[in-house]
């Protein structure tokens, strides 16, 4: 079977989120499935120049948006069994950023979507399903059906389209994209928004499937408290909306073999836990002290990801003796709170912030912490909890989305769970789980080793998810 998968970013070419992640590492879980699998993204000119070396130049062609006429250039690169295409023009793609707005944004991604099917049938690529990823990728599922389904290299391929964020809805003009593509008043209508077009609205309603990236969230997004406005439309799809849990890269995210440690580590040995965290404090400048308990954030700055609470609840763990290390970037006014925070006398020596995004200071986070602070108001998947996990990080979550479906809440007592959960979005029950971790690390610390175990040996990887997802495309190629 011929799946292409078609998103906006893709690990390790080009990331700025969880979607890069899924990108990358499910087509190679999907190869070890039996799937013929290619991947296409834009070449945006952020990537990497050691890959931009290894592309090869396949073909270019021209396509037409409205009065213009924009170039098309087709990249390869081949990789372990898996084709990653990138869609090549530098007047769309060559800014200095992955995501802009406005018209330039809707004309962007509508180019990339008349470009992806066109080199489909251009380089003779047509697959039997084409997996589609939030709103960049919308518009493919509707130039598929009102447009392209009449040439018959296309008559009988399906759609896939993946929720991997509902807030992020891609919201145009509806003459300016009518103009780019030609879509049609009928089709206009299908996908009005507010008097908007909802390139989003576009992927779910024409998509043959519609999947997200968890159980928990597939089921919260069709209620109006998550759904963002469009709970109705979710919940009126007689298939429904397939939740399939993300997974983590586990050959990448591995603490016995990642070189960005100080010291490797695995449920097994776990000594080397000790030394990363040592090494932690050192190098952001915390007290060295192997009995404090050390929270970690790991985040966008933003209260969707409750940092909010977080704040709430820091006089109350300080007064605990809970050192706290933040790494993120986001809203300015949060960096510039714990910028203040890590430089006052409350937090000298217990209080870092590192404003930036650092892939291998994230997992030296992870790697050295013994506690995870994740208590987000919505989480669609959420990775950082997984790699928590991973490396021997103990989650503190709220009850949402993937959060729900990959941290079960620890009984001491019974020796079950992996972490330790709360409902309700406030900073008291938030507290009231971060003390009981705190109470169990300080008191009874073989429980403790034995809850960082359980929690490295959970399955997170691709494998499972990958067999629904190939699942989900047989039932629908069985379809035709």
């Amino acid at each position: 079977m011929k799946i292409m998968l078609i998103a906006s970013e893709c690990a390790p070419f080009i990331k700025t989120g969880g979607l890069a992640d899924v990108a990358g590492a499910l087509p190679l879980a999907l190869k070890k499935q039996g799937a013929e699998v290619s991947v296409l993204l834009p070449k945006y000119s952020m990537i990497g120049e050691q890959y931009r070396k290894s592309m090869k130049h396949l073909a270019h062609f021209y396509v037409h948006l409205g009065w213009r006429t924009q170039y098309v250039g087709v990249e390869l690169i081949e990789e372990n069994g898996v084709k990653w295409y990138f869609i090549d023009n530098e007047y769309y793609f060559k800014q200095e950023y992955v995501y802009s707005s406005g018209d330039f944004e809707t004309e962007r991604f509508c180019y990339f979507c008349r470009a992806a099917l066109e080199m489909m049938l251009m380089l003779d690529l047509v697959p039997d399903v084409i997996h589609l990823n939030d709103w960049q990728t919308g518009l493919i599922a509707l130039l598929l059906s009102e447009q392209y389904r009449i040439c018959p290299e296309f008559e009988r391929v399906k759609t896939v389209f993946t929720i991997h964020n509902l807030r992020y809805q891609g919201l145009m003009n509806p003459q300016f994209t009518n103009e780019l593509l030609s879509i049609g008043e009928r089709a206009l209508s299908n996908v009005e928004y507010y008097s908007n077009v909802n390139a989003l609205k576009a992927g779910i309603v024409y998509a043959d499937a519609v999947t997200t990236v968890s159980p928990t969230y597939a089921r919260e997004i069709t209620t109006p408290m998550y759904g963002e406005t469009l709970d109705g439309l979710l919940s009126s799809r007689k298939d429904g909306i397939l939740g399939i849990l993300n997974g983590i890269d586990r050959r990448s995210y591995n603490p016995w073999t990642d070189k960005a440690l100080e010291c490797r580590f695995s449920k097994n040995s776990l000594s080397g836990k000790a030394k990363c965290k040592a090494a932690l404090q050192k190098e952001l400048g915390l007290c060295e002290d192997e009995n404090a308990p050390l929270a970690a954030v790991i985040s966008r700055l933003t209260n969707q990801k409750g940092i909010d609470l977080i704040l709430a609840a820091l006089p109350a763990l300080m007064e605990a003796g809970v050192q706290l290390a933040v790494l993120g970037m986001g809203e300015r006014a949060l960096e510039e709170r714990f910028g203040m925070l890590a430089s006052s006398d409350l937090g000298k020596g217990r209080i870092a912030f590192r404003c930036e995004m650092n892939d291998a200071l994230a997992r030296r986070f992870y790697a050295g912490a013994d506690m995870f602070l994740m208590p987000s108001a919505f989480e669609p998947c959420g990775l950082s909890q997984m790699l928590a996990l991973r490396y021997g990080c103990v989650p503190i979550v709220r009850e949402t989305g993937g959060l729900a479906d990959s941290v079960q809440n620890c009984d001491a007592a019974a020796d079950t769970g992996n972490g330790f959960v709360f409902r309700g979005y406030t900073a008291g029950e938030f507290l009231e789980a971060c003390t009981a971790a705190v109470e169990l690390y300080r008191e009874n610390r073989a429980a403790w080793k034995r809850l960082v175990e359980r929690g490295m040996a959970a399955d997170l990887g691709w494998d499972e998810s990958a067999k629904k997802y190939m699942e989900l495309y047989k039932q629908l190629a069985e379809a035709r």
